[in-house]
């Protein structure tokens, strides 16, 4: 069973690599489901470590369909991971509906060539999950990153399993989603070949911080945060 780790940061890819795990999804955020990690984070972890790399491309948190503009970014990240050497992709872009946008997903799977190419737990928002897979299938993606549409995978194994009978070997099924040591084997004993897990602990830094950095409204899925163009100039106007 190939195990990947979802590593957020420089530390998180070492201790992977040390504790014998075979690959990392190289991401950073992972209170807002993770987003695309910065080029220096990338570089030195291709660099310095010998573990294999996916890095997610995800310009942002909330939803999974993007701006014309946050795609070119996502494009441009794809070419600096294939640049760097990394070696494979996690991505994908779904329509307003929830349906895979499968346009601009073939677009990122053919760019990222010959890399291979994880469509993340987007899919987890889709509708119709066994309808949707085969179209996946159809533009090239190599493995499917999913809870099984549930908090946690394991809520969601029965949904798995019947993906990965469906799917018949055609790509993989990674399941990932609050997998632990505790429940791990249930995924093996299914047979999966491939789990995907954060093994994240928790480590106190300070006491309380001086000033909270933290703003629980930007946690809202159902929104975007964006510098609005009036409230800007209203501000500028009034000081100049």
């Amino acid at each position: 069973m190939i195990i990947e780790v979802c590593a957020n940061s420089y530390e998180s890819a070492l201790n992977a690599q040390k504790a014998g795990a075979d690959r990392i999804e190289l991401c950073s955020e992972l209170a807002v489901g993770g987003i695309t990690p910065s080029h220096g984070m990338i570089q030195k972890v291709l660099e310095e470590l010998s573990i294999s790399v996916n890095v997610l491309i995800r310009p942002r948190s909330g939803d999974f369909t993007f701006s014309k503009t946050e795609f070119e970014v996502m494009k441009k990240d794809i070419q600096l991971c294939k640049k760097l050497g990394c070696n494979g992709i996690v991505s994908g872009v779904l329509n307003d509906d929830n349906t895979v946008d499968l346009i601009r997903t073939k677009e990122l799977v053919e760019l990222a060539k010959p890399l291979s190419f994880t469509f993340h737990r987007a899919f987890d928002w889709l509708k119709k999950p066994l309808t949707e897979i085969e179209k996946l299938i159809e533009i090239g993606v190599d493995r499917i990153l999913t809870s099984g549409q549930q908090n946690g995978a394991i809520e969601g194994i029965n949904l798995l399993a019947k993906l990965q009978t469906d799917v018949n070997n055609k790509l993989i099924i990674l399941p990932g989603g609050g997998i632990n040591s505790s429940n791990v084997l249930q995924f093996k004993k299914a047979g999966f070949k491939e789990v995907h897990f954060s093994a994240t602990k928790l480590h106190r830094t300070i006491d309380e911080p001086r000033v909270n950095m933290n703003s629980s409204h930007f946690f809202d899925e159902t929104k975007l945060a964006t510098s609005d163009e009036s409230t800007i100039s209203k501000i500028i106007d009034l000081v100049k």
